[in-house]
């Protein structure tokens, strides 16, 4: 995507709103137009009655008093026309029908506006979070540039189980990406808990074997404090990622977690751990330890690290999404390109769904050094 350009997934909504605006009013013309333009039998002042009913989908209460009001005087202009007034009754009928489903209206109108104030305020309350929990990352860190890409899989969410951080602190750059067990409200818990630890440790943790430990007594802790909470029995996969000044060099170490792509040139490979860690809150079952990889990370290249929501996401057949292959297809792409292109990739790879969250964050080192 490029620099300063927006995607606005709500302008098709605005369309469709003031449609819907607009309706009440086409209903009211083309019903009394059809009705002076047609025999006396043939009886089209019974649709004014639509138009208050379609107006409390889009408008205020005033606003649906009005249409309806708009209606009823309609309606009467129609019996003038017509020369009604000998039948008063059935006229009367008619208005109190139009009457009555105005004043039905009004108060659907009533209860959607008051739902929708509510929407907003959770929305607003869920955007609080999500930059308090998952703050932005900044564009240039150090060195490097970074580039996110991250999607909540629950319908209407800013935030998931999938998590991510980055931090300049002396002497390095530390990166890190992780993913909880299951869904829902207790692993965005767990991620906030683990965040948490991160931020808390990342400036003191001597190297990543440290901090990776830092992040199980983090949650170990928050267990023990509150039992009962459903973030205490869930695990997560992270990884985390050291970039160190004045050295070329990506230090990894993974805790269960996707294995990081580096791309380099034209070439893109996996980031082989000869010995990975348990994931987090795992650590438990097994001997505690940890194995810190270190490759080569000069001016030109890329490492991607991303969650299973993206290696797992399958085409109707079954098949994973082949993320190493098209990851070599956009080796010439713009990096700040990639997370978009990656998107819209996946979302027409799953047949135009994301079931799970999805997180992946590509790390640039420009060719150029700042």
């Amino acid at each position: 995507m490029p620099a300063g350009q927006r995607v606005h997934p709500d302008a098709p909504k605005r369309t469709q709103f003031n449609l819907g605006r607009a309706l009440p009013f086409l209903v009211l013309a083309l019903a009394f137009v059809a009705d002076l333009m047609t025999p006396e039998q043939e009886r089209f002042d019974r649709l004014l009655v639509a138009a208050p009913a379609l107006a409390a989908v889009t408008w205020s209460v005033p606003g649906t008093i009005v249409i309806g009001l708009l209606a009823v005087a309609a309606r009467l202009l129609l019996g003038v026309v017509r020369d009604e007034f000998a039948a008063a009754p059935e006229l009367l009928a008619n208005l109190i029908v139009i009457v009555g489903v105005t004043a039905a209206a009004a108060w659907v109108s009533r209860v959607r506006t008051r739902y929708e104030q509510d929407l907003s305020e959770l929305t607003a309350v869920a955007e609080v979070v999500q930059r308090v929990v998952l703050r932005p990352l900044p564009t240039h860190l150090g060195r490097f540039d970074l580039h996110l890409l991250y999607v909540a899989a629950a319908a209407k969410a800013r935030i998931g189980g999938d998590f991510y951080e980055a931090v300049r602190v002396p002497g390095a750059v530390r990166v890190m990406l992780g993913d909880v067990q299951g869904k829902g409200l207790g692993a965005v818990e767990t991620a906030s808990v683990l965040l948490g630890s991160f931020r808390a440790a990342v400036n003191d943790a001597a190297d990543l074997a440290a901090l990776a430990d830092r992040l199980d007594e983090g949650l170990a802790r928050y267990g023990a404090w509150d039992p009962d909470s459903d973030a205490a029995e869930r695990f997560a996969t992270v990884v985390l990622v050291e970039f160190p000044d004045g050295e070329d060099i990506a230090r990894l170490l993974s805790c269960g977690h996707p294995t990081p792509l580096l791309q380099r040139g034209g070439g893109v490979e996996a980031v082989r751990f000869a010995d990975p860690s348990l994931p987090v809150n795992l650590a438990g079952l097994a001997d505690s330890h940890h194995h810190i990889e270190e490759v080569p990370f000069g001016p030109g290249d890329r490492l991607l690290l991303y969650t299973d929501g993206v290696s797992e996401t399958r085409d109707r057949t079954g098949t994973f999404y082949p993320l190493e292959l098209r990851l070599r297809g956009w080796v010439r792409e713009p990096a700040e390109n990639v997370p978009a292109l990656l998107h819209k990739d996946l979302t027409a790879y799953g047949s135009g769904s994301l079931d799970d969250d999805v997180a992946a964050l590509l790390v640039v080192y420009p060719p150029e050094s700042r």
